[in-house]
C-alpha cells in the first residue's frame, strides 16, 4: 500500500469505530430505560435481559475467532454480523413480553458481540503493519458513543418514545457498513491453540491475579452503561439529561485515550491502573450517598480517566505479564473475564440490588468491589517488582 492508500484506510477504520460505537451508544445506555418505560420489566428482568449480552459474549466470540481463523475473511464475517444485529435492532421493540425479550436480545448478541473482536483483528493487523497507533482509532469509538447518547436523549425526549433506540442501533450499524470497503481484508492467524496458551497462563500467578482485579474494576464500570440512565432520572434528571451526562462521560474517553500511552510512559503502568481505579472507586462511593444531579453532571468528566486511561493501561500489562507465545491467548482471556464474567456478573447484581434496595445501594457495592480490586492490582505491583529484583539479582 502506498502512503496514500494507507491514509485512507486509517480514516476508514475511524469512521468504523466511529458508526460502530454510535450503534452501541444508541441502545446500551438507554436499554434498562426502555425495558422498564416500555415494557413494564422489574431491574431483576432487565438485569437477567442485559445480562445476556456479556454472557453470550464469552461463549459466542471464541467460535466467531475460529470461524474467522478457518475462513481467513473476517471482513466477510463483519458484513454478516452488522447487518443480522441491524436487522434483528429494528424488529426487537415489537417484541412484548419477557421471555420473547430475553431470547431477542440474546440473538442479537450473537452477531453484535462478533463486531469488535473482528473489527480489531483487522485494525491491529494494520496498524502494526503500517507503523500507526490503535489508540488514535479506537478513541473514535468513545466519541461516536458519546454522541450517539446526546443525540438520542434529545430524540427521546422530544418524541417521549425510547423505541428510538433501536432504530438508530441499526442505522449506525448500517452506516459502519459503508466504510468497510477499505478496510484490510484479512486479520493476524492465531499461532497457539486456545487450550495449550490456558495451561500456560493458568501457571502465572500475577496474572491470574490481575484477571480477578479486573473483574471486579472494570466489571462495575460496564454495568454503570446500562444502569447510569436510571441513576440520572433517580436524582431528578430526564433523558436529555442522559444524553447530556453520557456525552461527558465517554467523551472524555477520548482525549485521555489518545495520550495514553505517554501517559503511561512518565508515570508507570502501575500508578496509572491504581490512580484510575481509585477514580472509579471514588465515583461508586460518591453515587451511593445520592448526590444531586448537579454533581453527577460535574462527576461525569472523571470516566476519562477512570476508562480513557484504565483500558490501553490493562492491554499494556496484560501483555507483559504473558509469556510472548500466548499474548493473543491471555488478550482474550483477560477480554471474557472483564467484558464477559465481570460485566454479566455486575449487570445482573445491579439488577437485584436495585429491586430490593435503590440504584444508590447498588453504587455502594461497586465501590466495595472495586477497593478489593484495588488492592489485588497492589499485589501484582509488589509481585513484579519483586520478580524484577531477582532477575536483577
Amino acid at each position: 500500500m502506498n502512503y496514500k492508500e494507507i491514509q485512507k484506510t486509517y480514516r476508514y477504520l475511524q469512521a468504523f469505530y466511529f458508526f460502530a460505537f454510535f450503534s452501541f451508544g444508541s441502545l446500551f445506555p438507554l436499554l434498562s430505560v426502555f425495558l422498564e418505560q416500555e415494557k413494564g420489566l422489574s431491574h431483576t428482568q432487565i438485569g437477567m435481559i442485559i445480562a445476556a449480552l456479556p454472557i453470550v459474549t464469552i461463549f459466542i466470540q471464541p467460535i466467531w475467532g475460529m470461524i474467522s481463523d478457518y475462513t481467513r475473511r473476517p471482513r466477510r464475517l463483519l458484513i454478516i454480523a452488522a447487518i443480522t444485529a441491524s436487522v434483528l435492532g429494528v424488529i426487537y421493540p415489537e417484541m412484548q413480553t419477557f421471555l420473547t425479550l430475553l431470547f431477542g436480545m440474546l440473538v442479537i448478541a450473537m452477531f453484535q458481540s462478533a463486531i469488535v473482536p473482528l473489527s480489531d483483528s483487522l485494525s491491529l493487523s494494520f496498524v502494526q503493519a503500517n507503523n500507526k497507533q490503535y489508540g488514535n482509532i479506537r478513541l473514535w469509538g468513545a466519541v461516536g458513543f458519546a454522541v450517539a447518547v446526546f443525540t438520542l436523549g434529545q430524540v427521546t425526549e422530544v418524541t417521549n418514545s425510547l423505541s428510538w433506540v433501536f432504530y438508530f442501533f441499526s442505522g449506525g450499524l448500517i452506516f459502519a457498513l459503508f466504510t468497510l470497503k477499505s478496510f484490510p481484508k484479512q486479520g493476524d492467524a492465531v499461532s497457539v491453540s486456545f487450550r495449550s496458551g490456558l495451561k500456560t497462563l493458568s501457571k502465572q500467578k500475577p496474572f491470574l491475579i490481575f484477571l480477578a482485579s479486573n473483574f471486579l474494576v472494570f466489571g462495575p464500570v460496564l454495568a454503570n452503561n446500562y444502569y447510569f440512565g436510571t441513576f440520572i432520572l433517580s436524582v431528578g434528571g430526564t433523558l436529555s439529561g442522559v444524553g447530556i451526562a453520557f456525552l461527558f462521560a465517554a467523551g472524555s474517553e477520548a482525549p485521555f485515550m489518545k495520550f495514553s500511552q505517554q501517559v503511561i510512559d512518565r508515570f508507570g503502568i502501575f500508578n496509572i491502573l491504581l490512580l484510575s481505579s481509585s477514580v472509579s472507586f471514588a465515583r461508586w462511593l460518591l453515587y451511593f450517598f445520592e448526590p444531586s444531579s448537579a454533581i453527577v453532571y460535574a462527576t461525569t468528566i472523571v470516566q476519562g480517566i477512570s476508562v480513557g486511561l484504565y483500558i490501553p493501561a490493562a492491554l499494556i500489562l496484560v501483555r507483559e505479564l504473558a509469556p510472548s507465545s500466548v499474548r493473543a491467548t491471555a488478550v482474550g482471556l483477560y477480554s471474557a473475564v472483564g467484558n464477559g464474567m465481570g460485566n454479566a456478573f455486575f449487570t445482573f447484581m445491579g439488577g437485584v440490588l436495585i429491586d430490593h434496595f435503590s440504584v444508590f445501594g447498588m453504587y455502594g457495592f461497586f465501590s466495595m468491589m472495586t477497593a478489593i480490586g484495588i488492592v489485588l492490582i497492589y499485589v501484582v505491583s509488589l509481585q513484579k517488582n519483586k520478580a524484577m529484583v531477582l532477575q536483577r539479582g
